[in-house]
């Protein structure tokens, strides 16, 4: 059962990386048309190589160590290898810490979503929420009060990560804006090749950290996270190379994401707070969520443009 466990895990791990960032696959295939032949070689190459083993690689184990700090560095690396009943406790007494930043994160995420960026209208009820766009940073700043607020009761811990999960949003929100408006530039520019691979790197990173975090609603093993979602960046790199005109008519897959990170943020909310969440609960939400809007998205797929 143990084996089946890690199977299920690894394949919500993939989908959850791979569904989180079709965005990031349309970008890169958008900016890699207008260049070079080296540079797509170059950046489709070691830019994998950044993403699935420096990215993924070196920010589950940073955040592991920075919410258990005790651990030291090289102790943080080998706790998820180690069956030394002080590092798995010491691991289970800063998770709260943990699933409470990445779960506010998350949660902001799709609240950003819901109230402010374009989309295709997959719910009843989407259109209306985005009507109402002016009330995201209230909704977002009640939500956050009354967290911390229960939080405090808790752990003090707990609300100051509930904190910097709503603080890391909005950092990486404004590198996205800013990079947003680069892509603008350079699509439309004589930007250099060197400046558009760094700014892919940039982009391939603020994508990393949503599929990261999320990954932690699955597991706290570090090496699951890291096959998982390095298996889902390798996915992303092969919809860049080939399929990004064909995924870009299924309308709804976004949709799939960000319900996908609204489940995932809630339940790591909820485990902070100490809610009993079965381990199969998050890949299983994953695709249920995910295949619901894929077929939603199959029976609405525009016709394929003919040359």
């Amino acid at each position: 059962m143990e084996i089946l466990s890690i199977i299920l895990t690894i394949a919500g791990l993939c989908l959850f990386e791979t569904i989180s960032s079709i965005d990031n696959a349309i970008i890169n295939a958008e900016v890699l048309s207008t260049m070079a032949a080296w540079a797509r070689r170059w950046f489709l190459t070691w830019g994998l190589f950044f993403a699935v083993f420096v990215i993924r690689g070196l920010l589950p184990w940073l955040i592991i160590w920075m919410t258990t700090p005790s651990l030291g560095p090289i102790g943080a690396l080998t706790a998820t290898f180690s069956n030394d009943p002080a590092v798995i406790a010491a691991i289970e007494e800063s998770a709260p810490i943990l699933l409470m930043g990445g779960g506010i994160f998350l949660v902001f995420l799709f609240l950003h979503w819901i109230f402010l960026e374009e989309k295709h209208y997959g719910l009843r009820g989407e259109c209306y929420i985005a009507s109402k766009g002016v009330w995201f940073f209230a909704v977002v700043s009640m939500l956050l009060a009354l967290i911390v607020w229960f939080a405090l009761a808790i752990n003090p811990l707990m609300a100051f990560a509930a904190v910097m999960g709503s603080t890391a949003f909005f950092i990486v929100h404004g590198f996205r804006q800013n990079a947003e408006e680069q892509e603008r530039k350079m699509l439309g520019g004589t930007m250099s090749d060197w400046s558009k691979i760094f700014y892919l790197e940039v982009i391939d990173a603020t994508f990393s950290i949503d599929g990261v975090l999320g990954a932690f609603a699955f597991t706290l093993s570090v090496p699951l996270i890291i096959i998982g979602s390095g298996l889902g960046a390798i996915v992303v790199r092969q919809i860049t190379i080939s399929n990004v005109d064909r995924i870009k008519r299924y309308l709804f897959l976004k949709n799939g994401a960000m319900y996908s990170i609204l489940v995932l943020g809630s339940i790591m909310v909820l485990d902070a707070f100490g809610f009993h969440i079965p381990t199969w609960l998050s890949p299983i939400a994953t695709f249920v969520i995910v295949g619901f809007f894929y077929v939603k998205s199959v029976r609405n797929m525009p016709p394929a443009e003919t040359a």
